[in-house]
């Protein structure tokens, strides 16, 4: 049977499983891993590469899912390059890549990095059609799997967790579920008529659209008093005032142009906040 619903052969199955590698959503968690690395100070690359395949493996294992679900059950969209087969291969494959990731890392650290890196992988198969469907775990499951991957980087090569790994972990959670909610209210109309229940469609665009700058907002003050309180580089600071500038801009576009400001601000949030960790103890030396 073919995998590729868009022709035969090795290179219209190898695009059709490419098209399953999303960029714009596949970096932040696997920055976040390693971001997770560089506030453990001594990174050892050999941990930290497989933590990255880790988070890959679940990412992708959402994607092939989430298509999967959206085409071929509900109906949902237009086109998907993969066939019921295919998705069903892919699935098996990315899940086979991370539980070899979570046996190395078992091997390499601990129980614990398992117990860390685990979570990732079940958002992921289950964000459709389970958590997808309601306002807070649809919200939230994306989120979520990014403060899990800088919290999973942090373990693998500290074996702890201290408060400011846990601490830069909420700032993510908090931070990316107010942008996810903006990016939601881009489907408010297509959401509404297949009644999936997302923040805008549960309380209205106008009311989701505040719920979203307030989750922002919340986020940026909490680097501010993490930087007060010397958990956070004081430096960290500045990313806040960074990503205060983007969504200053975002708020006044309308939902999509906000949603690609908003996305890239929290690259440069996220940019900054390694600038800061990395170069803090240089600062202590001037």
């Amino acid at each position: 049977m073919a995998l590729s619903r868009r022709g035969r052969g090795v290179r219209a199955t190898a695009g059709a499983f490419w098209s399953q590698v999303h960029p714009v959503f596949m970096l932040p968690p696997l920055a976040a891993s390693l971001f997770g690395a560089i506030l453990a100070r001594d990174v050892v690359p050999t941990v930290a590469a497989v933590h990255v395949l880790a988070m890959f493996a679940a990412v992708y294992t959402a994607h092939v899912k989430d298509g999967y679900v959206d085409f071929h059950v509900r109906g949902e969209d237009d086109d998907h390059p993969l066939t019921e087969r295919g998705c069903r291969l892919g699935l098996a494959a990315s899940t086979t890549a991370f539980v070899g990731c979570c046996l190395a890392l078992y091997v390499l650290v601990d129980a614990v990095a398992v117990a860390l890196t685990v979570p990732a992988w079940l958002i992921a198969y289950h964000h459709a059609p389970q958590l997808d469907t309601n306002p807070v775990t649809a919200t939230t499951g994306y989120p979520l799997g990014i403060a899990l991957s800088i919290l999973g980087g942090f373990y693998v090569q500290a074996e702890t967790l201290t408060a400011v790994a846990v601490g830069f972990a909420l700032v993510f959670l908090v931070l990316l579920s107010g942008i996810k909610v903006i990016d939601d209210a881009q489907d408010y109309d297509y959401d509404r008529s297949i009644e999936k229940r997302t923040v805008a469609v549960v309380v209205g665009p106008a009311r989701a659209h505040d719920i979203a700058y307030g989750l922002m907002v919340t986020a940026l003050l909490v680097v501010v008093a993490f930087a007060v309180a010397r958990v956070f580089p004081p430096s960290a600071v500045l990313a806040a005032l960074a990503f205060a500038a983007v969504a200053g801009v975002a708020r006044r576009a309308e939902p999509t142009i906000a949603t690609m400001l908003l996305i890239r601000g929290s690259y440069v949030f996220l940019a900054v906040l390694v600038a800061a960790v990395w170069f803090e103890p240089l600062v202590r030396l001037v």
